[in-house]
């Protein structure tokens, strides 16, 4: 059903009751009016509960693809409900974490409802001589351990989230584990 046509809402701001007394009495001023207020009683209702509609947990569904698209969040309208008003809620924090390995656990744990560990390199150092040598080897691969959370570990989809968020110049792996790292000799 449209926000636009909904069949007897009440304005709770009557035109009618606010016009001068001198129209107070006037029956054609108040059929009038009454015609203007079921126009404008979608939008006045509207407007009452805009914050409602600028959150997640509470807007209407089709709002809540358009407030992903303010703030630059890809749904996927195969996931529930629920899901999809969490990932837009929680979209500036998955932003800032975006393209580290912490953004990726988080962004599989919340998507995919897997444990996931991110194998990517030696890491970083410091020297305060120029020219150094830079620690371990040259990381052309990110490995993607989950493993599940209580479910069966939907490969493809945990493959699609880390594509997804793995960088153009990096190959990235998914593994699929039994279980945590330590309980099944990884």
């Amino acid at each position: 059903m449209s926000r636009a046509a909904l069949p007897g809402l009440p304005s709770r701001y009557p035109l009618g009751e606010r016009l001068p007394g001198l129209y107070a009495g006037d029956d054609f001023a108040q059929r009038f009016t009454s015609g203007l207020d079921v126009v404008l009683a979608p939008i006045l209702s509207t407007l009452d509960n805009l914050a409602g509609y600028l959150d997640p947990r509470l807007a209407p569904e089709d709002f809540v693809a358009w407030l992903g698209s303010w703030v630059a969040t890809g749904l996927d309208p195969a996931w529930p409900r629920p899901l999809r008003r969490e990932v837009v809620r929680r979209a500036v924090e998955l932003h800032r974490w975006r393209g580290t390995g912490r953004g990726l656990v988080t962004r599989l744990r919340l998507c995919a409802g897997v444990h996931a560990r991110v194998l990517d390199g030696a890491g970083a150092t410091w020297s305060r001589q120029p020219g150094s040598a830079l620690p371990g080897e040259p990381v052309t691969e990110v490995v993607v351990q989950v493993w599940p959370d209580g479910g069966p570990v939907d490969r493809e989809r945990v493959e699609r989230l880390v594509a997804s968020a793995c960088p153009v110049h990096i190959r990235c792996r998914v593994e699929v584990l039994a279980g945590p790292p330590g309980e099944n000799g990884s």
